[in-house]
């Protein structure tokens, strides 16, 4: 039978409207790594704050995207990793069990119960007043002789858990790191990272070779802690990187902007006596007096020369939210507009001394 080009027609659009109205599955983004069944073989710390009232979760698999199904946290209520052989569910359940007033353990001995792998599972559950539950299935263990070890640690305030471990002393120095920065007057995110890096140095994750990643999950109830709804804080998600604690802490450290997160210096040198004499020609620092490159303050970037060249920028139509920021097209716009008003030959005569290499 042969189809005239209008009923062809109508016969595609049929077939692409069917596809946005027929009912399908949806399925989220996942790294091909993960398979047809999660397993982030693992270790974590789920953590509360009695100070704050914050609850949170440090996690590292050799596995890309762990904070993606690991690390559950709800502000006010508690926080969850689910780990193993993964099943992502435990985190909102447990959670709203914990909403509801259910202790930790009676909460994941309810879910454990109805689940038939349970003995591939291991979770661990805190709630906001530092109760807590741990469940590693029978499946996590028995390949200790081959470097394979499981172990479970909790104090008043945490619970750490760990499958695939190098040794049972990476959930210990997790548990002692963060229990040593108890009462201190950091933010638990802060902390749990730097649990978290403990057990990585001694080895962590024994899977070596495995693509790596790690995630902290921190949320905080107090009015106008957190943006958003929830109640988050923190969501920083590494998912892949050679040394995924580390870059944790780089990240968290430069969102937070602590001190250590960048060097600080005041530049001097002669490329800043070199920009001051061509902001000079150009009228934007000291504009009309010759430019003295001999006095001690010449190659020093001080608070004028910044705001020459904020306004060099601003001239250009260009933001400047980086104060003073010099990049190689603030450069080169400079040198353009010496050649439109003549006086790039000039400057770069003066240059010649200043730039020569002795």
């Amino acid at each position: 039978m042969k189809l005239t080009a209008i009923s062809f027609r109508i016969v595609s659009i049929a077939y692409l409207v069917s596809l946005f109205l027929v009912p399908r599955p949806l399925t989220a983004q996942e790294p091909i790594a993960w398979g047809p069944n999660l397993e982030f073989h693992t270790f974590s710390i789920v953590a509360v704050d009695p100070r704050t009232k914050e609850t949170g979760v440090a996690v590292t698999t050799r596995n890309p995207c762990v904070g993606n199904a690991v690390p559950w946290v709800r502000a006010g209520v508690g926080a969850v990793a689910t780990q193993g052989g993964t099943r992502v569910e435990y985190g909102p359940e447990l959670l709203d069990l914990l909403a509801k007033g259910v202790a930790p353990k009676e909460a994941l001995d309810r879910l454990v119960a109805a689940d038939a792998d349970k003995q591939r599972r291991q979770v661990g559950v805190i709630s906001i007043d530092g109760r807590s539950a741990q469940w590693t299935g029978s499946g996590q263990y028995g390949s200790e002789k081959q470097g394979d070890w499981v172990a479970e640690k909790t104090g008043p305030t945490f619970a750490v858990q760990g499958n695939s471990l190098v040794s049972p002393k990476v959930v210990d120095a997790v548990a002692a790191t963060f229990q040593a920065s108890e009462g201190s007057p950091r933010h638990l995110a802060d902390r749990l990272i730097e649990a978290l890096n403990s057990g990585h140095l001694l080895g962590g994750d024994g899977r070596h070779g495995e693509t790596q990643s790690a995630a902290v999950l921190v949320a905080d109830p107090r009015p106008g802690m957190a943006r958003r709804p929830d109640g988050q804080t923190v969501n920083i998600n590494v998912c892949e990187h050679p040394e995924p604690v580390a870059e944790l802490r780089r990240i968290y450290d430069t969102a937070s902007e602590t001190l250590g997160f960048r060097k600080l210096e005041q530049f001097v040198g002669r490329d800043i006596l070199q920009l001051k004499l061509m902001l000079n020609a150009l009228g934007f620092f000291r504009k009309g007096v010759a430019f003295d490159t001999s006095t001690p303050e010449a190659n020093i970037y001080t608070a004028e020369a910044v705001e020459a060249v904020n306004r060099f920028r601003a001239a250009q139509g260009w933001q400047t939210t980086v104060p003073g920021f010099v990049d190689e097209r603030t450069i080169k716009q400079m040198w353009s507009r010496l050649e439109e008003a003549g006086q790039a030959d000039e400057v770069r005569r003066k240059l010649l001394t200043i730039q020569r290499v002795r």
